[in-house]
């Protein structure tokens, strides 16, 4: 069997990526752990996100980078986040805001055979 991904993203996730890549630049996603933005994807501009020492890289979409707190990841790492896109209005400081679309994480729980082929 091959590899499995920790995320992964939509074919409507990914075109809007591409969007945001051409007005932002580089970009990196950060699943928000509850607070102001509820638990959102997070799409910020690569050079203006810090990634802390308790943050976890799960892989890539769109060849953007995704992380999440480690102690988040204690609760998600049986799970593959597929990160998807819906209309309304997502986290506040999300770059996707203006464009009336926002970034919504689904999940579905590995198997034992996929848990043994992660990445």
């Amino acid at each position: 069997m091959t590899s499995i991904d920790k995320v992964t993203a939509t074919k409507e996730a990914l075109q809007l990526i591409e969007r945001l890549k051409v007005k932002h630049g580089e970009l990196l996603f950060h699943q928000s752990g509850g607070c102001c933005d509820g638990s959102s994807p997070m799409c910020y501009p690569k050079s203006e996100f810090f990634i802390g020492d308790v943050d976890v890289l799960l892989g890539y979409i769109g060849n953007c980078p995704f992380y999440m707190t480690e102690a988040q990841y204690e609760y998600w790492k049986h799970t593959q986040l597929i990160i998807d896109v819906v209309k309304g209005r997502g986290g506040m400081f999300s770059l996707e805001g203006p464009e009336g679309l926002r970034f919504l994480t689904r999940s579905r729980v590995f198997t034992e055979e996929e848990q043994r082929n992660l990445k």
